[in-house]
């Protein structure tokens, strides 16, 4: 009986075993199956990279990533024609990006105009600044045009890669599995509900971004709004340039947007404008704005706002402060937003695309997230001279340019535009940055404390009087008032002395 209860015991023992082993089989190969579906959305095609938006920077993107092989999924809350007043202007440097991505001709029939510079207009006063574009081909400049067309044609070329699809659907929420995001939920134009899954996730949804909470710390300031107007059957005094109009109490903006009609941007400090509905708009424009543009747009100008077709839009400044979030990477103006004066933000946005290429270039597999993760810290930190740059000139000069009722501030407005006026490098260095054509951050800080120093010489000249010795020192601590707390915002180390950030160095992760 013990020998039988022996032998029993080892079958059974044995039977114990081989089942758990084919259980593990099991087990581990839908493991192996559930893996293979990570990557898969709903209707079954796997994907590399899912893009959250269709603008500049997502279609951009989308574009450069599937021209190298990549197989990307966007998607794009409403696929109609974009209508915005701003976005417009692309200034020199961002359409070199642009030839760098091949998407040059973007801007071809959409009767895009050619910008060679701004004109500068003070007090009855004008000076013309050229962009330093001798240097370059004779088909680099700046381009305006309308914004909708440019992001079309941007998007169509992008749907037109064959591992490219371009989706309709509103983005509802990342999903996230231990503390990994691993793609996102969204609903179809028609309400359906799909998941989609992909190792890398770019959220670019825009300035209203509802995704950015998970990503990033969004301290998002409102300093103005924008009145924008069409004007037609006009031409500008200075032909294919941007103008620029140092009124009270902030600037307004001038520049084509086709053969026929011109852009105007009129600034409101603050978040409250004038009721459009019941005219207190139309009455302001008319009886504050007016006089103080070139006489040669004011009839346009008013018969414009007569019309009615006027459209309101807050300006919106957010430092870039992201969180580094495995399998997630913010861009565009879901990442990192400046004031619109300096027409910055597209440059910024196709900078940033190229070198998300560049980094993602030597990498075969992208199922690392943890390692992918650490490797993009380098892109954080390598964007951050260009972009910080572009970001510190836009808010710096709209707090220069706007007016006020101190002595101190109203006399570096003043100098800014006799500095400017001086041509030479006074002005082609500050326009080279401008322009996105040579965006260093220590020119920026050597350019801007020259404005404040000549502004200070001309003070003491021919006699400092203690009331002038007192407004010149006021007015170095005002423009460090204005430009050092952008510059702690953006990041010292990472804007200034990108070399000593350990994330430079950064090499893509081995599999």
């Amino acid at each position: 009986m013990v020998a039988l209860g022996a032998v029993i015991a080892t079958l059974l023992g044995f039977a114990l075993f081989y089942g758990l082993k084919g259980k593990k089989k099991s087990i581990d190969s839908s493991m192996k199956s559930s893996e293979n579906r990570t990557w898969k959305s709903d209707s079954g095609k796997s994907t590399d990279i899912i893009i959250v938006g269709a603008g500049v920077a997502g279609s951009a993107l989308a574009y450069t990533l599937g021209k190298d092989g990549r197989r990307v999924h966007v998607i794009e809350r409403d696929l109609c024609q974009p209508d915005r007043i701003v976005g417009e202007l692309l200034q020199p440097g961002g359409y070199l990006k642009l030839v760098e991505l091949g998407l040059e001709d973007c801007v071809s029939d959409i009767d895009a105009q050619n910008v060679y510079g701004y004109a500068l207009y003070k007090g009855g006063k004008s000076t013309k600044l050229s962009y330093p574009l001798g240097s370059f081909n004779s088909n680099v400049a700046g381009r305006s045009f309308h914004h909708g067309r440019f992001v079309q044609r941007m998007r169509e070329k992008a749907a037109s890669l064959p591992n490219v699809r371009m989706e309709q659907g509103t983005v509802t929420s990342l999903l996230e599995r231990n503390g990994t995001i691993k793609g996102v939920e969204y609903k179809t134009k028609t309400g359906e509900k799909h998941t989609a899954y992909a190792p890398l996730t770019v959220v670019c949804d825009g300035c209203c971004s509802n995704l950015r909470r998970n990503l990033c710390n969004p301290k998002v300031e409102i300093p103005s709004c924008f009145v924008g107007l069409a004007l037609e059957n006009c031409k500008l005094p200075f032909a294919n340039h941007g103008h620029v109009v140092l009124a009270e109490p902030s600037p307004i903006l001038f520049y084509p947007i086709s053969s026929t009609e011109i852009r105007c941007l009129v600034d409101i400090p603050g978040q409250k404008v004038p009721s459009v509905s019941n005219g207190e708009m139309a009455q302001y424009l008319k009886t504050v704005i007016a006089p103080q543009i070139p006489h040669e747009l004011q009839t346009a100008f008013i018969s414009a706002t007569e019309k009615g077709n006027m459209r309101t839009m807050p300006n919106r400044s957010m430092p870039a402060a992201p969180y580094p979030t495995p399998g997630a990477l913010l861009m565009g103006d879901a990442f990192n937003m400046r004031h619109p004066l300096t027409g910055g933000g597209m440059t910024v946005a196709l900078s940033d695309v190229i070198l998300l290429r560049d980094l993602l270039r030597p990498l075969h597999s992208l199922d690392n997230a943890y390692s992918l993760c650490k490797y993009f810290e380098s892109f954080y930190t390598l964007r951050k001279p260009v972009a910080s740059t572009i970001n510190t000139l836009a808010g710096a000069l709209y707090k220069v340019f706007s007016a006020s009722s101190d002595p101190a501030r109203e006399e570096m407005r003043q100098a800014c535009f006799d500095y400017l006026r001086l041509g030479g490098v006074f002005s082609s260095g500050p326009i080279s940055i401008l322009s996105g054509l040579n965006p260093r951050p220590l020119g920026l800080v050597l350019h801007f404390f020259a404005v404040a120093v000549y502004g200070v010489g001309r003070l003491l000249i021919p006699f400092p009087s203690p009331k002038r010795l007192w407004i010149g020192a006021r007015l170095i601590s005002d423009a460090s008032g204005i430009i050092f707390p952008i510059i702690k915002a953006e990041g010292i180390t990472q804007m200034f002395f990108p070399v000593a950030v350990p994330a430079y160095y950064r090499a893509p992760p081995v599999k």
